[in-house]
């Protein structure tokens, strides 16, 4: 009786396998869009905004694709992605312009002044027809502390050429920001080793 059930098992499989393909094909087929430039957000307690859009960064690179990265806030720390992507340079336009988390500079005026600089390099970037995807790394965290404008940001970041890929990283992502974005994650925090006493740490944190 075993072999029976098995093979009977396996066409129950097969045909609700077949019936599922059928429903994705024609999902797919009804999508007549085929390439658009797409404003990508990562946001949330949980982590992984940043590791998330390097990965999608990683992939790419891997086309070939010319990209760019602006990091807003951070820029205290020497980091494993920094070191790693330097080996891309023929293809990726990377700037770490941020002086650290605001709790560590203490100093509003400054902190905006290099959200201000960071911002005018982001655009600088959308301008170059050649790259294909932009990563805006920590833009959130410099549109919650009003380092800049929202609307003006949203605006150019909506105002994007049409083959260009942006991806904007940072908790507490803007109301404007999500209702522009075309693809919204959000990081949930379910469990953190930080709360049972484990400091940050090199390959994982940086």
């Amino acid at each position: 009786m075993t072999g029976v059930q098995d093979g009977a098992e396996a066409l129950r499989h097969k045909q609700k396998m077949a019936k599922r393909k059928a429903a994705q094909d024609a999902e797919v087929a009804a999508k007549t869009i085929t390439q658009r430039g797409l404003l990508i957000v990562h946001t949330g307690k949980g982590k992984g905004k940043s590791t998330a859009a390097f990965g999608l960064l990683l992939r790419a690179l891997g086309h070939e694709w010319p990209c760019g990265v602006v990091q807003f806030v951070k820029g205290a720390w020497d980091t494993g992605e920094r070191r790693a992507f330097a080996r891309f340079s023929e293809f990726l336009s990377w700037h770490t312009m941020g002086e650290g988390f605001t709790w560590e500079t203490q100093d509003r005026a400054r902190d905006m002044a290099a959200a201000v600089t960071a911002w005018a390099k982001a655009r600088e970037l959308m301008t170059d027809p050649k790259i294909k995807l932009l990563v805006l790394d920590e833009l959130n965290i410099a549109l919650r502390y009003d380092y800049l404008p929202v609307a003006e940001v949203v605006a150019t970041l909506r105002a994007r050429r049409l083959d260009l890929h942006i991806v904007v990283t940072g908790r507490n992502a803007t109301p404007e920001m999500l209702e522009a974005a075309d693809l919204v994650t959000e990081m949930s925090l379910v469990k953190h080793h930080f709360a049972a006493g484990v400091k940050a740490q090199e390959g994982i944190e940086f």
